[in-house]
Formats: structure tokens, C-alpha cells, sequence
């Protein structure tokens, strides 16, 4: 018997099916109809600047349609592409909303891009007007002509800085909107790699991810989202912002991934609603840890045994004590309004994973790739397992390729949430499927009997030890997490026979500045040594590290914090 509850939010749309919407799923556009006529008085868009500025669902709604009536009366009409660039603000989400609602494609592209990256992406996705921030709008409403651009407009979302998008309107007009088989956003995604691919998502791939997701995760009205990361991310678009408006939700934009900003919004702004990478919830329980150490060896020990405590009540009795039991330690760290933490963009370590359930906090952690809308599949807050990424969500299926002595082979997936292909890229979208139409992930991982997914690495950073052993590096560099000595690591294959092609394993360390500060080379070289021997201890014989290399410089990183292991 599974101990999931079984949960169809989506069941809720039967109600508006022939009235707001027909088919199967809405459009994102007829969602957000849908979701004005149930909760328009409720806070939908906020920001604190540092005072709070919020506009409701219908205040909202009645910018975002003076967004499509401006761009129907500039031509825009089905299918054109309009870009969205900037960083997370209520004027980023009226843009992406204004542009769907004028039956167009949104194409967000990630603001931290160099000026010529994004030029390729405008010429790529044939993009005719775009929506910028303040930093850029210059530089493009001067150069919006240019053959290596071409836009019609270049519009703001800065007020004070040009045409600002609170300020656009337009005639009234019967504007053709899309269907759900159509193409809602073209997603550029470099991953690791470097090399971008537009990742085609229609309508029915973003609303029946965000529905399916909720059968594992129960959303209210009353939650509080937080937009900390980059919301052109897929991630974050589906996860806080599509998931937000979905349910009616207050969505709060954070301006800065920096611990002592990141607290301060969560006090002020009651989040209940945390999604975040491994980066940010590693640095957030470091700082907690050495909280509870700075207080004595003693002290530390009593709640460390505490916590094992807690964290196996809330397991076996799903009983959860650790809210009260450690009131003052979540409410030091500004984290009491919290009702679920989300993990997602990367392998969390199972230990940082039971750390922040062991003090009360339903913390889960889910995967997904920009190519499946992302999620697919997700840790259910009343029967989650540290080890796993989730539960493979209803209705999709999901296959492991030629598993290993352990079930461990290539994921590959089908369902409702899979894309529809890589924008003009016919060769590459052929080679992404299987000949029975499923999408390969290029992760490698396992399923467990209750369809519980298991990652072990990618593919492509497979290491072939001397003894034949497959080895995942990402496995390896988990076991660093709660270090914080160590930024960053990033484990790889280095040959040791040309001839076998067998590989030793070395780990590449960029080392903590700031805990490092003022202490020679030589200290931070025999600390790191150290660490890596601690965790050597804990891995199998074939998967040890055999040489570590210090660098004195940060590696290349994606806007999710990922490192770009081919630029390493």
C-alpha cells in the first residue's frame, strides 16, 4: 500500500472546462483567468524596495492585458517571439504574461549573459520586440536596428529608464490567443555545456507540470513564494512562479543571492514557499552548524542527539516536534515562517537533506531538466527518502536503459511534460528521443520499487577505473557539501593508460575565501588534504581520490550555480 497520499489538484479545472478553457489543459493565460476569478483581491506580484510594493491578481491582470493590447496595436500578433530579460521584479512577470496573453511566444533569456550572447539569442529566436532592465536598455534601444538584432521596440522594465511597461496600452482588440498545443516559451538553456539549445515548451507542458507536481505537494492561497533565484529559469519559472499563480499565491522577487538580504525578506515577507539550489541551503545550515557549535562542545553534542531524535519521530511517526523542540534556532535564522523547502538545479547531500527535516522543516528536493518543463519527479513531504530526488510524477513514465549489476542506466522519460523539440534544430530533437518516443535524459540513475528515482551522474562524466568500476563523480563531490572549507569542487577522471582507457580520480578544490582569510597556502593545502582523506575513508576503494589539485580561481559557473564542467 503506498504510504503517498493520493492528491489530483488538477481535478479542480473540471469545473471551468467549456467555460474558461477547453481541452485538456488551459493555456497559462487561461490558468491566470482562472485564478483572478477565484482569488483577485489576494496579493499576487510583491517586492520590498525596501517598503512593500504589491499588486494583487486583478491589478495584475489589468496591467498584463494593457501589455497585449500594446503589442497587438504594434503588430505582434500568434507565434511572433518576444524576449524577456532582466532581473526578478512584478515587471518581469507582467512582460511574460503581457506577451502570452497576445497569443505570442516569451522568450526569457538569462540577464547575466554577455551583450553578444544575447544578440545571438534575439537572432536565434527571431525575437521582434523585447522587454529589458535598466543596465541593457540603453545599449539596445540605441542598437535595436542593427542587422545582428533587429528589433521593432525595445521596452523597460525600469521605471524612469525609457518606455517603462507600466506605462504601455492599446486600443481594444480581438487579439488570437494560442491553444494548448501551442508554443508558450523557447527556453535557451547552455546546461553545462556552453553551447545553447531552444528547448520548445507549449502551454500544456507548463500547466500540466505545475498541476502534476502538486499531486506530491499541497498548495494553498495563503502560501508565500519566493523568487530568489533567476526566474528566466526553468526551474524557478515553473516551481515559484507558474506554481504561484496556479493557486492564488502572494509571490515575493528577492533582489540579491546574498545570505544577510535573503533572511531579511524571509522574516519581512513571512515566506512560507523556499526553493532553492544546493549552494544556497548548504551556506544556509553551515551558518546554523556553527551557531550551535559556537556554544560549546557540550551543547552542540546535546542537540546534535536532539536532532537524530526529531529527525526519526517526523520519519517514523510522521510526527513533526523539530518546529518547537528548535523554535530558537529556526528563529535566529529567520526561518519560522517556513513551510516547505524545495530543492532543486542539482544534487543535494542526503546529510544537509536530513539536517533541515531533523529541525522541523519540510524540506524535500525534486529533478528535472529544462527539457521536461523541468520536474518530473519529487520528493512527497509525508514519505520522502534522503537518498532520492522523488517520486516520478502521475502521468509520466519513466524507464531506466540498460541497467547496471545495481538497476543504475540512462533515464528516459514520456508524458505531458516533455518538450516538443529544440527550436530549429530538427537533427538534435531527432536525437534527444528513443525510437519509441522517449525523451533521454542523459542522467544515469535508478528506480526503486515505490518509483522512487535514484541519480547517480550524468552520462557523460562517467569515470572508468583501472578495475573496470564505473564511478559518478557527482556521488563523490556530495560527500563535500557540509564542508565549508570548500567553495566549490568538482571531481573528474584523469588517464592513467591511454592504451586501457582507464582513469585515477582527481578533485579540482576552489577553497573558501573567507575562511580561509589571512592563512597561508600551505594551511589551506593540509586542510583540504585532510578533508579529502576524511571523505576517502567513507568511499568505496575504487571510488577514492587519488590526487587533489588547488586552484586560485573560481570555476565557471551556470546561473543555477552549477559548474561548467567542459569549460573546467
Amino acid at each position: 500500500m503506498s504510504k503517498v497520499i493520493e492528491r489530483t489538484p488538477w481535478k479542480i479545472l473540471d469545473e471551468y472546462r467549456g467555460k474558461k478553457f477547453n481541452g485538456l489543459w488551459p493555456t497559462l493565460p487561461e490558468l491566470f483567468d482562472i485564478t483572478v476569478s477565484r482569488f483577485g483581491e489576494r496579493p499576487c506580484f510583491t517586492i520590498y524596495e525596501p517598503d512593500r510594493i504589491s499588486l494583487n491578481y486583478q491589478e495584475a491582470m489589468a496591467k498584463i492585458k494593457a501589455v497585449a493590447r500594446y503589442l497587438h496595436g504594434k503588430g505582434i500578433r500568434k507565434g511572433d517571439a518576444i524576449a524577456v530579460t532582466g532581473k526578478n521584479s512584478p515587471e518581469w512577470a507582467v512582460a511574460y504574461l503581457g506577451v502570452l496573453f497576445a497569443g505570442a511566444i516569451v522568450v526569457p533569456i538569462d540577464y547575466q549573459l554577455k551583450n553578444e550572447e544575447t544578440d545571438l539569442l534575439l537572432r536565434t529566436s527571431k525575437a521582434k520586440i523585447l522587454f529589458v532592465d535598466e543596465e541593457k536598455y540603453k545599449r539596445y534601444d540605441e542598437n535595436k536596428n542593427a542587422e545582428s538584432i533587429a528589433l521593432r521596440e525595445v521596452i523597460s522594465l525600469k521605471k524612469n529608464v525609457g518606455a517603462y511597461i507600466y506605462d504601455l496600452d492599446g486600443e481594444e482588440a480581438d487579439i488570437e490567443r494560442a491553444v494548448e498545443t501551442d508554443i508558450a516559451a523557447i527556453l535557451f538553456t547552455s546546461g553545462t555545456t556552453g553551447v545553447p539549445k531552444g528547448v520548445i515548451l507549449s502551454h500544456q507542458n507548463l500547466t500540466s507540470d505545475c498541476f502534476l507536481a502538486q499531486g506530491y505537494l499541497e498548495l494553498y492561497p495563503t502560501d508565500v513564494f519566493y523568487a530568489l533565484l533567476p526566474i528566466h529559469h526553468a526551474y524557478t519559472m515553473l516551481a515559484v512562479f507558474i506554481e504561484t499563480i496556479s493557486t492564488g499565491a502572494e509571490l515575493v522577487f528577492g533582489k540579491k543571492m546574498v545570505t544577510q538580504v535573503i533572511l531579511k525578506d524571509l522574516k519581512q515577507a513571512k515566506i512560507t514557499m523556499l526553493l532553492g539550489v544546493p549552494m544556497l541551503f548548504n551556506k544556509v545550515i553551515a551558518g546554523i552548524l556553527r551557531g550551535l557549535k559556537a556554544k560549546g562542545v557540550v551543547v552542540y553534542a546535546v542537540i546534535s542527539f536532539l536532532m537524530e531524535i526529531s529527525g526519526l519521530i517526523k520519519k517514523i511517526f510522521k510526527v513533526n516536534p523539530g518546529k518547537k523542540m528548535f523554535g530558537f534556532v529556526l528563529k535566529k535564522a529567520s526561518l519560522t515562517t517556513l513551510r516547505i523547502c524545495i530543492c532543486g538545479g542539482g544534487p543535494l547531500a542526503p546529510s544537509v537533506f536530513r539536517k533541515y527535516n531533523q529541525l522541523g522543516l519540510d524540506f524535500i528536493q525534486g529533478y528535472g531538466l529544462t527539457e521536461t518543463s523541468p520536474i518530473i519527479t519529487l520528493n512527497p513531504v509525508e514519505h520522502y527518502k534522503e537518498t532520492s530526488v522523488g517520486k516520478v510524477l502521475p502521468q509520466v513514465d519513466m524507464k531506466v536503459l540498460d541497467p547496471d549489476e545495481r538497476g543504475a542506466g540512462e533515464i528516459v522519460v514520456k508524458g505531458p511534460v516533455v518538450m516538443q523539440g529544440y527550436f530549429e534544430l530538427p537533427e538534435e530533437t531527432k536525437a534527444s528521443f528513443t525510437e519509441d518516443g522517449y525523451l533521454k535524459t542523459g542522467d544515469m540513475g535508478y528506480l526503486d520499487e515505490e518509483n522512487y528515482l535514484y541519480l547517480t551522474g550524468r552520462a557523460k562524466n562517467l569515470i572508468v577505473t583501472e578495475g573496470g568500476k564505473n564511478v559518478y563523480p557527482e556521488e563523490i563531490e556530495n560527500e563535500f557539501q557540509l564542508f565549508e572549507e570548500i567553495e566549490q569542487i568538482l571531481v573528474r577522471g584523469f588517464v592513467l593508460d591511454k592504451k586501457m582507457k582507464t582513469e585515477g580520480i582527481e578533485a579540482l578544490v576552489f577553497p573558501n575565501a573567507e575562511v580561509f582569510k589571512d592563512v597561508q597556502a600551505d594551511t589551506v593545502k593540509a586542510r583540504v588534504n585532510a578533508l579529502v582523506s576524511e571523505v576517502n575513508q567513507r568511499l568505496q576503494p575504487y571510488q577514492k581520490i587519488a590526487r587533489v589539485t588547488i586552484l586560485a580561481e573560481r570555476m565557471e559557473e551556470t546561473t543555477t550555480k552549477k559548474i561548467k564542467r567542459d569549460a573546467v
